[in-house]
């Protein structure tokens, strides 16, 4: 397999910057995209607020994202692997927090103190959404919740993502994905039919959420008015069920685990070869008939164990036995080519080398090389829904912990440099490097 450097050459993005590592003036680098203009204050942590948070930057928004000043986001300690700093004072960067936090600004606030709440007050008044994943109602009690912030800005967007909602028996509790996971049925269906439930590799709430907000933000141009959203982990992790939820809820049918499977289709599914995997599926029976034939074995589609899908499915171990036995005996590379020109759904189980080495993802940049402050060239996934005439891109490298506090503070809220230099002393911000 050949290195990846030598397949592409990643598009470079290059920052420029106030001072060491600062933005200046505190205005973001001027952004075509969809949500030009629109300024999201960010109050989350971890991966589904910052993901939605993320989203949103590549489409234009103007994110400033708030962090504790003693350490910021967990997740820029959870490592490794880590991105090694060569500026002095400045500790390396984890890979999970710079994947999903580019196009941000940071600024610390201990909004523990009154202080700190005020700076947060003010950002929301300047603000078109803002965005939390606190537990519910601990934001209200530092006069941070909706009902106090939307007296100030009328307009505020104010989505709010906890683990199981703001009421109900299970509102107090906290949400992790993998609890969420398997409390919701994903993880009960999830893995092979003789084995254990599996996790899902990643959250999907984030992803709700942005929606949500531009959803808001279009209902707003029509109001006039802000609104709050309410997002939980446990229903969008429910509402993902789809198909399998209403075969429950409308047939009674309880689910299982199919593994790469389908449970109304035959084949279907991955198959293990001399080497590594292969996945394919037939539709129909015509495209049953051509994989037979390709196959060497065209009396399978005349089988009667075989011959409509019906049957298939009726007997599927059967097949599944037949295919498995001869995708054994030649390589992975030998398949893809029997398999290329019939027409059908196919792929090999890429790795996550060969993810990015795969043609299709180099030809449509979901590779981005970024120009790091303190680390370096970083390689970043990119923007993956393309527009027309307003292009999602990454504006900002991830941010320094802090990294714009005073920019922010003195260019967007006006404080005086004394002022911030008061705040530092008193520990309602961070002293950056």
């Amino acid at each position: 397999m050949m290195k990846l450097r030598s397949l592409f050459k990643a598009p470079r993005i290059c920052f420029s910057a106030g001072g060491s590592i600062g933005l200046g003036a505190g205005v973001p680098i001027t952004s075509k995209g969809p949500l030009a203009g629109v300024r999201i204050l960010d109050l989350t942590r971890v991966l589904a607020g910052p993901y939605c948070t993320m989203i949103l930057g590549d489409l234009g928004a103007d994110i400033i994202k708030v962090e504790n000043p003693t350490s910021g986001d967990d997740t820029r300690e959870w490592g490794p692997p880590y991105a090694k700093s060569t500026a002095p004072g400045h500790p390396d960067e984890s890979a999970y927090f710079l994947g999903i936090n580019r196009n941000k600004r940071s600024i610390t606030v201990n909004f523990k103190e009154r202080e700190g709440i005020e700076i947060i007050r003010r950002l929301a008044i300047v603000s078109d959404v803002l965005i939390e994943n606190y537990i519910p109602g601990k934001l209200d009690e530092y006069g941070l919740g909706y009902e106090d912030l939307s007296k100030s800005n009328p307009k505020l967007i104010y989505a709010s993502i906890t683990g199981y909602g703001p009421d109900g028996p299970y509102a107090h509790r906290a949400g992790y994905d993998v609890i969420i996971e398997a409390e919701a049925g994903l993880m009960y269906i999830t893995g092979e039919p003789n084995g254990p439930p599996v996790k899902v590799g990643v959250a999907i709430t984030g992803l709700y959420t942005h929606g949500a907000v531009m959803a808001a933000l279009y209902s707003r141009m029509r109001t006039g008015v802000g609104q709050k959203i309410d997002v939980s982990l446990l229903e969008c992790q429910v509402s993902t069920l789809a198909n399998i939820a209403h075969s429950y809820l409308i047939g009674g049918n309880e689910a299982k685990r199919w593994g790469t499977a389908h449970a109304a289709i035959v084949p279907y599914q991955s198959f293990r070869t001399k080497d590594s995997y292969v996945v394919f599926g037939a539709g129909n029976d015509r495209q049953f008939k051509k994989l037979s034939e390709a196959f060497g074995h065209p009396e399978w589609a005349t089988d009667t164990r075989f011959a409509t899908n019906a049957d298939r499915v009726k007997h599927r171990n059967e097949l599944v036995r037949l295919i498995e036995d001869l995708l054994q005996k030649e390589n992975t590379s030998h398949w893809l080519k029997v398999l290329e020109p019939l027409g059908i759904p196919f792929a090999p189980v890429n790795n996550i080398a060969q993810t990015f080495e795969h043609p299709q993802v180099i030809h449509r940049q979901m590779i981005q090389t970024v120009s790091h402050p303190t680390v370096g060239d970083i390689k970043l996934v990119g923007p993956p829904v393309k527009y027309s005439d307003t292009p999602p891109s990454i504006r900002l490298p991830p941010p320094t912990l802090g990294q714009h506090t005073e920019s922010i503070l003195e260019g967007l809220l006006n404080y005086r440099k004394g002022d911030i230099e008061r705040f530092k002393r008193d520990g309602i911000i961070r002293d950056a490097p």
